[in-house]
């Protein structure tokens, strides 16, 4: 007999060897029909599994169907062999290479003769749908390496082949098919292509083979997938409407910004965007003044020996700007960290000075991929609020507790209250005594506990130095943007020789935690304007308020309405033109300013402003004093 145990518990005896189908069927009509895979086993020996798989031993088994988040990868991982199996029934010349599930989808790359165009893609996906139809089986086979390398060679797929060739001689391989089409793979797979139903592509891009720019460029074709024509409409009305928020667009819009050729992966920031950056920038010098941080400026260039010394060298070379001088090597700093205990190190620090905030609006530059720049979102050069507390073991928990408060604050101003917190633990490769990691990742679990907050681990995700807690907000579309950090460090003040006077005057060396809230400012800057779909709180508008004269004879009373607001401290503008007060009001909604107010001769006789919110609000006719009052008022609670 063979005893498989459920996910409830419940158990289920068996004459003979089955499949996970066939236990599927023994527990109702309605599960077998719903069934894509099936997990295998316990815990960390749990394997996933395809529908036909044999069960010979007595093991635990879950039934996987399209309301498992494992049954949406299978679903998206067969979708990804649809569109592969499309393409060579459409363009048998093309050879295909590799196609992995990734956020939301998968894509799949391609070789061909030519550029797949916007028709290309309408024909692929309406063969998919076809071939979904047809609901043929989906089967797996397993073959030594060397007759699969051979296998695929006499198909044509040379890509193919070089992969299998890359797996050590005498292992297999599992192949699978459905109709004409088989395709290299671990699995697991639907049982039929009946199941792919709800998928959509999206776009062509360029990708090298192997991620190596000295191979062949490949067409990369995305595509999503999911269990519902629900869902698969709400991801589509979701990406919409992150296009029409897309920061590049608005900052093009908004004329904030732009990003130039001349200094790739560098923003250029106008006005009106250097603004805004500014609000962020105060506001967060306002966060450090009360918050016990004392603000310091670290230089940009720092000798190699430096990054050497922390390690920085070793483990980050390649993403490193350096330049030489006077035969000395230098590079420009991708993290404040070594300046900041270079800081800590001028002059003697007692138990007494500790905990020592140290912040810095620190500019850094990374040397990353041009592929991967994307706006102001993933830049080259970017400032972090970037600030290093120095501070005994024991300090530690009641610093994690008032960063995270803080940290929520912040978000809150912000605008953003649904926060995933993740304590990432210990891993494999670390330096330092366990006994230190167990007392650095209790505080960090313990500090979250205080805070009420309910969190998750990421085990093995910590710093070969150090556990941390990482913050992730999510916007108004769901998008989740991972920008705060708290990190615990026993290792770089050691290697920078940082100290303090203990009480018993032994000298120890301080514990260093690594915090950032926002992070990268043009990040989240980027962030901001993408969640406010440009329509930034009164706060942070780079104008708040312009005044509109109908005709001419209006136009002195404007400016000294300007002049008013001004010296009230809002940031005001004035638009005096010969136009329609219809195209006027347009344009400056278009704009997105919080306020605009409109000037004829019934409001200048009686010292009064036509008052219209954003959003095409009317709050009627108001003295100037009393729109200047709400105005504050508004700005002032960050609404």
């Amino acid at each position: 007999m063979i005893t498989i145990t459920l996910p409830d518990g419940s158990r289920r005896e068996y004459p003979a060897p089955l499949t996970v189908a066939e236990v599927a069927a023994s527990i109702g009509a309605g599960l077998a029909k719903a069934s894509l895979a099936g997990r295998v086993g316990r815990g960390d020996s749990a394997r996933m599994v395809d529908t036909s798989h044999l069960i010979d031993a007595d093991t635990a088994l879950a039934i996987i169907t399209d309301k498992d988040p494992d049954g949406l990868e299978v679903i998206r991982h067969s979708t990804a062999h649809l569109l592969a199996y499309a393409v060579k029934e459409l363009f048998p010349e093309a050879q295909v290479t590799i196609g992995p599930v990734i956020e939301n989808g998968f894509y799949y790359d391609f070789s061909y003769k030519r550029p797949f165009t916007p028709d290309d893609l309408q024909a692929i996906e309406k063969r998919m749908g076809e071939l979904g139809k047809k609901d043929e089986p989906v089967v797996r086979r397993v073959l030594p390496r060397d007759e699969a390398v051979a296998h695929f060679k006499a198909m044509g797929e040379h890509y193919k082949a070089e992969i299998i060739g890359s797996i050590p001689a005498g292992q297999e391989v599992s192949l699978y098919r459905e109709g004409g089409f088989e395709d290299l793979c671990r699995g697991p797979h639907v049982p039929s292509t009946g199941k792919l139903k709800h998928f959509k592509l999206m776009k062509v891009a360029g990708a090298y083979w192997r991620g190596d720019s000295n191979n062949e460029m490949l067409q990369r074709i995305y595509g999503t997938a999911w269990a519902t024509k629900d869902e698969l409409q709400r991801y589509l009305t979701m990406l919409e409407e992150a296009e029409k928020r897309d920061h590049r667009k608005l900052g093009r819009e908004l004329d904030l910004f732009h990003v130039d050729d001349h200094a790739p992966g560098v923003v250029f920031w106008h006005p009106k965007g250097w603004t805004v950056w500014q609000q962020v920038e105060q506001y967060m010098r306002c966060v450090y003044q009360d918050n016990g941080y004392q603000e310091v400026k670290g230089p940009q260039i720092l000798d190699k020996t430096l990054w050497e010394k922390t390690g920085h060298w070793d483990k980050y070379r390649e993403n490193m700007f350096t330049t030489e001088s006077e035969k000395r090597d230098y590079a420009l700093k991708p993290m404040n960290c070594p300046g900041h205990i270079l800081i800590y190190k001028q002059g003697i620090k007692s138990y007494r000075d500790l905990p020592l905030r140290l912040g810095e609006f620190g500019q850094c530059h990374r040397n990353e991929p041009s592929g991967g720049l994307h706006g102001i979102m993933r830049v080259r050069g970017f400032t972090q609020d970037d600030g290093h507390i120095f501070c005994t073991e024991d300090q530690i928990l009641d610093e994690c507790n008032a960063f995270t408060a803080l940290l929520q604050r912040v978000y809150a101003d912000f605008g953003f209250t649904d926060i995933l917190y993740k304590v990432a633990t210990r891993p494999e490769k670390r330096i330092g005594a366990d006994e230190l990691w167990d007392k650095a990742e209790h505080a960090l679990m313990a500090s979250l506990r205080n805070s009420g907050c309910d969190f998750i681990i990421s085990p093995g995700d910590g710093a070969f130095y150090g556990p941390k807690i990482e913050y992730t907000l999510t916007d108004a579309l769901g998008r989740q943007w991972q920008c705060g950090t708290i990190q615990v460090d026993f290792a770089l003040p050691q290697r920078l020789a940082a100290e303090f006077v203990a009480e018993n005057g032994e000298r120890k060396t301080p514990v260093m935690l690594h915090r950032a809230i926002l992070g990268s400012l043009e990040r989240f800057i980027g962030i901001l304007i993408e969640q406010h779909a440009g329509a930034l709180p009164a706060w942070l508008a780079p104008t708040q308020v312009t005044v509109l004269n109908i005709t001419d004879s209006q136009a002195d009373y404007a400016r000294n309405v300007v002049k008013t607001l001004q010296k009230q401290g809002l940031r005001c503008e004035l638009d005096l033109r010969n136009e329609k007060i219809t195209y006027k009001i347009r344009i400056h909604s278009m704009q997105k300013v919080p306020y605009i107010l409109v000037v004829g001769d019934k409001e200048m006789a009686s010292d009064c402003v036509a008052v219209r919110a954003r959003g095409n609000q009317d709050l009627g006719v108001m003295s100037v004093s009393a729109f200047a009052q709400k105005a504050l008022v508004d700005i002032a609670a960050k609404a």
